[in-house]
C-alpha cells in the first residue's frame, strides 16, 4: 500500500501581521500534518543531530596585520558576532564568489598572474628565474 502523499503547504507572504495571523489559524491542522509526516519521514532535528552534520572545522594559524585584525574585531562586535567567526564568514563569502567567477580581483593558485575585472592579466606577482 502507497503511503499518502500530503500537499505541500505554501506559506504566501503576507501585508499585515493580522492578515498572517488570520492565515496561521485557518491553516493549522494542515500545516501540523505536514510537519508530523516529515517528522515519520526524517529524523527529528535535535542537536546531536545537528553535530553528527557539522562540517569539521581545520584549526590553522594566519597571520594577519594588526589594522585588519582590529578592523575585523570592530565590524564583527557591530554585528553582534565574535570576530573569528565574521572572519570565517567572510571567508566563506569571497570562495563562495570566486568558485563562481564574481570576483573583480583574484590571484591564482600559483601565485604567478592577477586578474583584474574585464580578464585583463597583471605581471606576475613573483620574479620569475630564467632559465638562461
Amino acid at each position: 500500500m502507497a503511503k499518502a502523499k500530503l500537499k505541500q503547504v505554501v506559506i504566501p507572504k503576507f501585508f499585515s501581521e493580522a492578515e498572517e495571523a488570520a492565515w496561521w489559524d485557518s491553516h493549522r491542522s494542515e500545516v501540523e500534518a505536514e510537519i508530523r509526516q516529515r517528522m515519520k519521514r526524517q529524523r527529528p532535528l535535535t542537536l546531536g543531530n545537528l553535530l553528527q552534520q557539522a562540517k569539521p572545522s581545520q584549526p590553522i594559524t594566519l597571520r594577519i596585520p594588526r589594522e585588519d585584525l582590529e578592523t575585523a574585531r570592530r565590524l564583527a562586535e557591530r554585528e553582534g558576532l565574535g570576530y573569528q567567526t565574521y572572519i570565517k564568514m567572510l571567508l566563506r563569502s569571497a570562495l563562495a564568489k570566486s568558485a563562481s567567477g564574481d570576483v573583480s580581483f583574484r590571484v591564482s593558485h600559483t601565485g604567478r598572474t592577477r586578474e583584474y575585472a574585464g580578464g585583463k592579466k597583471a605581471q606576475s606577482l613573483r620574479p620569475r628565474r630564467d632559465s638562461r
